[in-house]
């Protein structure tokens, strides 16, 4: 387990940043945990706090049943072995073949060259580069890159997995190739993974929980499923917007769209479903029941955790009270209505 206790860490240059402030997280063993926040947010300061990369000001950093910050440095080194951590940009030794590059860790371990050659080819495997050993950096793709760099941080066997925007320098097919061999080696290896991004689609690719980071403070914190599906601050919303087109009715209110004009006595509305309602089903029982219409405009439907989690943008008419029946009677059945526009009746 990881604990980092009132972590708070500034930078003195030209002026004093704060970039981290007072932060307190819990991290299970074995889950994939995500950080995400704006650039400037402090998220990577803080994942480089857990292995003293970057040393807090206060605060506490635990992990199982050792506080980081009182060890004497030979005790922090062998505890940084068993942290792995990959970065955005690979850090690879050009100049070092990709065996070369996955060894280096191993280099000053007491491991026999036989069994560090044999580890190699190992994580080669395991990567899919295996028949890359004596290919330079210069000659992969960046996919290929980022898979090497996995393969190095799992040279010294960690528990732990620290990933720094892993993935913001991939097109998207790479990128959820890299989360794909990062979900399996979860899987099999049973290693915890803390994923630093700014990028919504990985946290709900890949992670269990995650924490909302601004200005350096955790806004929000909770399952995957539960941001997605109730966000409390605006930041979270802004980003779980970037993941469905549900969020583009803003935009069409903003510019008044003739999409979501309405005539006199009609609500436009967004309703929010999760598990296993079945919206079609309620929406034509409420039109028999209530005698109003309800029109469709777009919607949208995602799998969160294995759980589905939708939404619908409609147009509901009829008479006012009925509306109101209608809006109460959804909320009954387990779904959240947000009226976005009402238009008074004349």
């Amino acid at each position: 387990m990881i604990q980092l206790k009132n972590i708070t860490k500034t930078f003195h240059t030209d002026h004093v940043l704060h970039a981290v402030k007072d932060v307190s997280l819990r991290i299970n063993d074995g889950e994939i945990f995500g950080v995400i926040g704006f650039s400037g947010a402090g998220k990577s300061t803080l994942v480089r706090c857990i292995n003293l990369l970057e040393r807090p000001d206060k605060g506490e950093v635990w992990i199982d049943d050792q506080n980081l910050m009182l060890l004497p440095d030979a005790k922090l080194r062998s505890a940084r072995k068993k942290i792995g951590m990959i970065f955005q940009h690979f850090n690879l030794f050009r100049s070092r073949t990709v065996g070369s590059n996955i060894a280096f860790p191993l280099k000053y371990s007491t491991m026999a060259k036989e069994a560090i050659a044999a580890r190699v080819k190992e994580l080669l495997d395991f990567v899919g580069l295996a028949d890359k050993e004596f290919s330079y950096p210069s000659e992969l793709s960046g996919g290929q890159k980022q898979r090497v760099g996995i393969a190095r941080a799992l040279s010294s066997n960690p528990s732990i997995l620290l990933c720094d925007e892993a993935t913001s320098a991939l097109d998207p097919q790479t990128t959820g190739a890299i989360l794909a061999l990062l979900k399996t080696l979860n899987k099999k290896l049973g290693i915890t993974i803390i994923i630093i991004t700014h990028e919504m689609q990985v946290i709900k690719a890949i992670c269990n929980r995650a924490a909302v980071m601004d200005q350096g403070v955790v806004i929000e914190e909770g399952s995957v499923f539960d941001l997605f599906s109730n966000p409390q601050q605006k930041i979270t919303k802004d980003f779980i917007a970037t993941t469905s087109h549900l969020y583009k009715i803003y935009e069409l209110l903003a510019e008044d769209s003739p999409l979501v004009r309405l005539s006199p006595g009609q609500i436009l509305a967004h309703f929010s479903y999760r598990g296993r309602h079945v919206v079609e089903a309620l929406i034509s029982k409420a039109s028999i029941q209530f005698k109003v219409e309800l029109n469709i405009i777009f919607g949208d439907l995602d799998i969160i955790q294995e759980t589905p989690l939708g939404g619908l943008i409609i147009i509901l008419d009829g008479e006012v009270a009925a509306l109101k029946r209608t809006i109460a009677w959804f909320g009954e059945n387990g779904v959240q209505v947000e009226v976005l526009k009402h238009a008074c009746s004349s």
